[in-house]
C-alpha cells in the first residue's frame, strides 16, 4: 500500500473525530451561565420571593408568583397558610416583608371556626417554597444574625495598643 492513502485516511479521521468532537454537547463553564443569565439584581443582595395573595393553595400560588425582585426595605420571605383543622389549604399568602412582620411566628388554632393559621419566615432568595402546616415548619429562618451590630472604629487602635504595650513595642 502507498504512502499517500494512509495518510489522506488519517487527515480524514482525523478531520471527522474533531467535526464528532464539535457536535457533542459540552458542560456549562460559569463563563457560559453569566454569559446566558447575566445578573440583573437591581441592587446588591436582592433577592426574590414567592408572592401571593389568597391563592387557594400552595401550588397556585408558586405557579402564578410573578418574577420579580423584593424591594430594597424587605429583607425576609413571609407566608401565612389559613387552613382546616383537617389540613386542607383554604388560603396562602406569600410576599417579601421587613423584619418587623417576622416577629411573630408560629400556629394558631380558631377552633370556633374549624381553621389554623400558620405564619412563617425566612432568609434567602425563594425561600418560601414550603407551607408551614404546624409548629415546627411555622418557624422564623434567617441565614445571618437579627442583631448585626457594627464594632466602634476605635476598638482596632485600642486593641492593638494593648498588644504593643504588652509586647514591650512602646518606648
Amino acid at each position: 500500500m502507498e504512502p499517500w492513502p494512509a495518510l489522506a485516511w488519517a487527515l480524514l479521521l482525523s478531520l471527522l473525530a474533531d467535526c464528532l468532537k464539535a457536535a457533542q454537547s459540552r458542560d456549562f463553564t460559569v463563563k457560559d451561565i453569566i454569559y446566558l443569565h447575566p445578573s440583573t439584581t437591581p441592587y446588591p443582595g436582592g433577592f426574590k420571593c414567592f408572592t401571593c395573595e389568597k391563592a387557594a393553595d400552595n401550588y397556585e400560588c408558586n405557579r402564578w408568583a410573578p418574577d420579580i425582585y423584593c424591594p430594597r426595605e424587605t429583607r425576609y420571605c413571609y407566608t401565612q397558610h389559613i387552613m382546616e383543622n383537617t389540613g386542607n389549604s383554604i388560603s396562602v399568602t406569600k410576599r417579601c416583608v421587613p423584619l418587623e412582620e417576622c416577629l411573630s411566628t408560629g400556629c394558631v388554632d380558631f377552633e370556633q371556626e374549624g381553621r389554623k393559621v400558620c405564619t412563617s419566615c425566612c432568609e434567602g432568595n425563594i425561600c418560601n417554597l414550603p407551607l408551614p402546616r404546624n409548629e415546627t415548619d411555622a418557624t422564623f429562618a434567617t441565614t445571618s444574625p437579627i442583631n448585626q451590630t457594627t464594632g466602634h472604629p476605635h476598638c482596632v487602635s485600642v486593641i492593638i495598643s494593648c498588644l504593643c504595650v504588652l509586647l514591650g513595642l512602646t518606648s
